[in-house]
């Protein structure tokens, strides 16, 4: 039986703004298991962002828990916390977050210097990565001099470099060229297949999120449904495209 990575319960966020309150996340349960490709979508205003940043620790509830390998993130004291942002959670972000001063390679290296990781131990893990997205001739470049494609497949490899329990994208395709977003989208794959990662998805792409096993869709802060993946990448985008359609 698949383990539970991450279980969500009764989580709730409510945001205050001039004497208003706008409930965001209404109650939200959610389970992840080992080695699950998921993705989240929703329109804007759904919940979607609130959840991914408060499952990265960046954000607070008003209520619930979140478990992420059976311990409460949500009532972690900082230090726990940083430790598990540092060796739990690994992040991808839309605009890449890669640091310009370093190259690509000093990229990946960074979170893995700075989780303490033995220097021969953080060389070979990743020049695996490296050699498994297709990157090792950009290893030496600077985010500069590089497509956004690629740059992605790094920022995938760098949120691999730690070997974490859950992998967080936020549309990762969201500023890439379609063919740029299918080679990204790939390097997720190989990250489940080959690497075991588990991962969840924030996206507006219904091509990207067809690429995953299952697709949770959110809609004023409550799960409408859940997709499951029955056949191939097509027939499975057509279905969320029918339902989001719907919804």
């Amino acid at each position: 039986m698949e383990q539970t990575i991450l279980s969500v319960q009764n989580l709730e966020k409510t945001y205050h703004s001039n004497q208003l309150d706008s409930p965001v996340l209404k109650g939200l349960n959610l389970d992840v298991k080992q080695g699950e490709f998921a993705a989240v979508m929703g329109p804007s205003g759904s919940g979607k962002t609130t959840l991914l940043n408060i499952l990265s620790g960046f954000l607070n509830a008003d209520g619930g828990k979140v478990l992420l390998d059976g311990q409460d993130i949500l009532h972690a004291q900082q230090e726990e916390l940083t430790q598990i942002r540092q060796k739990k959670l690994g992040y991808v972000f839309q605009d890449f977050m890669l640091l310009d001063s370093l190259t690509t390679q000093e990229n990946v290296y960074l979170p893995q210097v700075i989780a303490g990781k033995d220097q021969k131990e953080m060389m070979t893990d990743t020049e695996l990565l490296f050699r498994q997205f297709g990157i090792r001739d950009i290893a030496l470049k600077y985010p500069g001099q590089i497509s956004g494609g690629q740059k992605q497949r790094v920022a995938v490899a760098r949120a691999l470099s730690n070997h974490p329990l859950l992998v967080l994208a936020d549309e990762p395709t969201g500023n890439l060229d379609s063919r740029s977003g299918e080679a990204v989208m790939d390097a997720f794959i190989k990250a489940k297949e080959e690497f075991g990662a588990t991962i969840l998805m924030v996206t507006h792409d219904a091509k990207a999120a067809s690429r995953t096993g299952r697709v949770i869709t959110l809609k004023d802060g409550e799960i409408r449904s859940e997709l499951m993946k029955n056949g191939s990448d097509r027939s499975f985008m057509e279905e969320i495209l029918h339902y989001l359609g719907e919804a």
